[in-house]
């Protein structure tokens, strides 16, 4: 909510007013303040906007932080070395294990295309410590080829990237790195829906089916298995039919009892709807929908009604979803 961002906001301030005296934090009602609104382009409330150098041009947006470390870090990372310089393996596992997740960059050389993009996600990605070295001995240790990112998951490495060939863009690592907060697979829940929000995909794929049926643990597992192809693509959610709570997700996607278990894809921007076109759950179905998906060469799913046979016998013609798009446009 707005107000316990606002709290982790003053918290954030309070505790870097002493480490980094020059940040200055604020906050603006600006309900009234339609002139601010226009130029700042605020369009969400609460919005975080870091201004540099006294400039009113171009803020940085500060996006999805809610927490008071969060917010230390993402300043920190704005205004000084965004990544851990690492020269030891002591140096590297002291940062694997700090928390949950870890990002480590191992690099042939510091001054790179692949460093600087590596650089720029760290400064996006303020949840999670990132490190970075090009000391033989820590990338013999790991086994790692130079040129690449590790995640780290509870200490092991869970991902291993190749950053050669300038494949990446920062946003493409954005949200690699950020689908590492959620499990592969996410059941769709009032405490993650939150979560699956606040990461940047906006590609999402749901799976509708009972959790307690007899062919749920061998559809799950083939789900898990095209999830981990898509990683940073693709948004793999799980949504349990049996559970009231989901009736409104159902309801959104015309499912009914008869139509599970159903694949759906849902592109966020535009909020274009895919319906896997097989009905059985494997792991090629899945890939197939998935990467057809990708390549633009699903067909978009309109629930309708049937086309009814006299619907242009009259001067008014009558419209559904299957005929709305031939008709009009």
């Amino acid at each position: 909510s707005s107000q316990n961002l606002s709290e982790e906001f003053a918290e954030a301030a309070r505790q870097l007013k002493k480490e980094a005296p020059t940040i200055q934090f604020g906050k603006i009602d600006v309900t009234h303040q339609h002139d601010l609104r226009k130029e700042f382009n605020i369009q969400a409330f609460p919005t975080v906007k870091f201004f540099v150098n006294g400039s009113r041009e171009a803020p940085i947006d500060c996006k999805g932080v809610r927490k008071a470390s969060t917010f230390i870090t993402w300043v920190k990372r704005r205004t000084g070395p965004s990544t851990v310089l690492i020269n030891s393996t002591d140096q590297a596992e002291a940062i694997i294990k700090a928390g949950d997740l870890a990002v480590i960059g191992f690099f042939r050389e510091l001054h790179n295309d692949s460093v600087e993009v590596f650089c720029e996600t760290a400064r996006d990605v303020p949840e999670m410590p990132f490190g970075m070295t090009a000391s033989e001995d820590v990338c013999a240790n790991y086994g790692v080829q130079r040129n690449s990112l590790v995640v780290f998951k509870e200490g092991k490495p869970v991902h291993n990237e190749l950053l050669e060939d300038g494949r990446h863009s920062k946003l493409g690592l954005t949200r690699l790195i950020k689908t590492f907060t959620l499990d592969l697979v996410t059941e769709y829940n009032i405490e993650t829906s939150v979560k699956i929000f606040d990461v940047p995909v906006e590609n999402h794929i749901l799976l509708f089916t009972p959790t307690n049926s007899e062919t749920f643990s061998e559809i799950y597992k083939n789900y898990q298995s095209a999830a981990a192809e898509f990683r940073g693509k693709i948004l793999f959610v799980l949504v349990d039919t049996n559970e009231a709570r989901n009736g409104r997700i159902f309801e959104y996607f015309r499912i009914r009892d008869i139509d599970v278990p159903a694949v759906r894809i849902l592109n966020l921007s535009s909020d274009a709807r895919y319906k896997m076109p097989a009905d059985e759950v494997t792991v090629e179905n899945l890939k197939e929908f998935c990467q057809s998906y990708l390549n633009g060469k699903a067909k978009q799913h309109l629930s309708s009604e049937e086309i009814p046979q006299d619907w242009d016998k009259m001067p008014v013609k009558v419209l559904v979803g299957k005929n709305f798009n031939s008709i009009i446009f």
